[in-house]
């Protein structure tokens, strides 16, 4: 196809239409981008009946902290309109948990403080994040979404105390489903997160609070973890960036454990940057996590080009892998549609991007189902009303054991824990867990000779935009096979990011975001937000409304 170049109007007409197939960047076309993404620093976000017109200064990592550090704005004026913020939203979206306001106003007196004296603020100076529930801090409890845990208070994890060295304002733990077992936020102890896309739909999960309350722009960012997607598909979900890094890149140190093999801690915000500005800040070799990585960190922030130093190919030279078997059946059109069509704008973009058959992909979902349920069997095995949280009356040790967890559990958290000792028993374990781990270490080498091939491997995020609230509460399988675009990354320990590509044309899903998937060899964080970066800044998605 030849090569077009784009006046502003052609480049984009609504919010965030891509580059044409074959076209290039010229200078009309960069500026009105720049201009439409000046413009959007004051979003929309539909609740309900109603539109709310917030964050209306600035809204990203580096816009608060360039503001707070010149002087025009103080971190208690910034913490101060989200905290409004919150308090006027939540009724509706429940996106948190617990929150921590008075901790919040501490937090940025201080960083007001330091500024005042001269000293050197960090990289997150002001910054307002969330955290979910199942990162320990110290000061305010840590929960899971578990009636098990309440009340629970100890230490800050390690990636809670990096990102309040680095001068970031807590403001509470947001909302997820019990001990991350779900992918719709639904079976947490403090009820349904909703979706600010649309309040009838789930955000996701088991990370759906700290996805619902960045699109809702209740913080700038927020921590979130995943062990089988639970970043990436609430991402999707919500219309927001989740980054999955590779396990071992950020410490665990702090993070209830689900399923230990699998957990990681990662950045969720509204942009490829913001991500990328908080993973500088928790990613690093820690002594406390025996999984802990020691090699060096990238620098992940400076090579996020500006728009006006692209190229007109910026992507030449890279290649991509869509997964065969991820855009087949059950995947639902409008999807298949996004991502056909992100794929031609990395075209457009100079990359190449080829078809990669992964036999072994479809066993990923069945081997996940087998191995984390097993792990949380053994790591939940340690509630019993002993050393953590509630504790049931009764009269004997055994009875106690059987009502704490009774009481204290929900059904999902039961429902895995069966699941994961059965498993486990002498009598299956060769013929589940072990089989299991074999499909793991094929998934794995799968995955990683495909990878040595293309810079990326492709693929929705999920098979459909969000599910209505209620519809998956009494079909766990259903549930279980959204997760069939994620699970693999983590068997793997693979890193990948996702961001919107695209809203449903469907009248089942109708407007609701739809996201990519990029996937990445290990430690390649730094390649995966490049891509993500191009991607993003050339299709203007900042100025989409949720």
């Amino acid at each position: 196809m030849a090569s077009t170049t784009l006046n502003a109007k052609s480049m984009i007409t609504d919010a965030c239409r891509p580059l044409p197939t074959g076209a290039t960047l010229s200078r009309n076309s960069i500026r009105k981008i720049q201009g439409n993404r000046a413009c959007s620093m004051t979003r929309s976000v539909s609740l309900g009946s109603s539109n709310r017109v917030v964050a209306a200064k600035a809204t990203s990592v580096r816009e608060i902290t360039e503001s707070i550090k010149k002087g025009e704005r103080s971190a208690l004026e910034v913490a101060e309109e989200y905290i409004a913020h919150i308090e006027s939203t939540e009724p509706t979206t429940k996106s948190f948990a617990l929150t921590d306001f008075e901790g919040a106003r501490a937090a940025a007196k201080a960083i007001d403080a330091a500024k005042a004296a001269g000293d050197e603020l960090g990289p997150l100076a002001g910054v307002p994040l969330a955290l979910k529930d199942n990162i320990v801090s110290k000061g305010s409890a840590t929960t899971c979404g578990s009636n098990i845990l309440h009340g629970y208070q100890q230490y800050d994890a390690t990636a809670t105390d990096r990102v309040r060295s680095a001068g970031a304002v807590v403001l509470g733990k947001t909302n997820m489903d019990e001990f991350g077992m779900g992918s719709t936020t639904e079976s947490s102890a403090y009820g349904v997160t909703v979706n600010p896309a649309d309040p009838t739909r789930v955000p996701g999960g088991s990370s759906g609070g700290s996805a619902a309350a960045v699109a809702a722009n209740e913080c700038v960012a927020a921590l979130g973890t995943d062990t089988g997607g639970s970043i990436r598909q609430p991402a999707s979900f919500c219309g927001v960036v989740g980054l999955k890094p590779t396990y071992g890149r950020v410490s665990r140190y702090g993070l209830v454990a689900y399923s230990s093999s699998l957990d990681v801690i990662g950045p969720m915000a509204q942009s490829v940057e913001d991500v990328a500005h908080v993973l500088q800040a928790i990613a690093g070799h820690d002594l406390k996590d025996a999984t802990s990585d020691s090699r060096a960190v990238d620098d992940y922030i400076s090579g996020l080009a500006r728009l006006d130093d692209f190229a007109s190919k910026p992507l030449a030279g890279k290649r991509l892998g869509v997964i065969t078997e991820t855009m087949g059946d059950g995947v639902e059109a409008s999807v298949k549609n996004s991502i056909q069509a992100a794929c031609k704008h990395y075209e457009s973009l100079g990359a190449e991007v080829v078809e990669i058959s992964l036999p072994s992909f479809k066993y990923g979902l069945p081997a996940y189902y087998i191995i984390a349920p097993s792990e949380a069997s053994s790591n939940l095995s340690r509630y019993n009303g002993v050393r953590y949280g509630s504790r049931a009356d009764a009269d004997e040790l055994a009875q106690m054991y059987k009502s704490t967890r009774q009481v204290g559990f929900g059904s999902e958290v039961k429902r895995r824990i069966l699941m994961g000792t059965y498993t486990l028993l002498a009598g299956y374990y060769d013929a589940y867990y072990k089989k299991a781990q074999q499909v793991r270490a094929v998934v794995r080498d799968e995955m990683n000779a495909a990878l040595r091939n293309v810079d990326a491997l492709v693929t929705p995020a999920a098979p459909t935009p969000a599910y209505s609230i209620g519809s998956k509460v009494n079909d766990p399988l259903s549930m279980y096979a959204g997760d069939l675009m994620t699970v693999n990354i983590n068997l793997a320990g693979l890193p990948a990011i996702v961001l919107p590509c695209g809203v449903s044309t469907s009248p089942a899903y109708a407007n609701l975001p739809i996201g990519i998937q990029l996937v990445g060899s290990s430690f390649s964080e730094a390649d995966l937000l490049q891509l993500a970066h191009t991607y993003e800044t050339t299709t203007d998605w900042m100025s989409v409304k949720a």
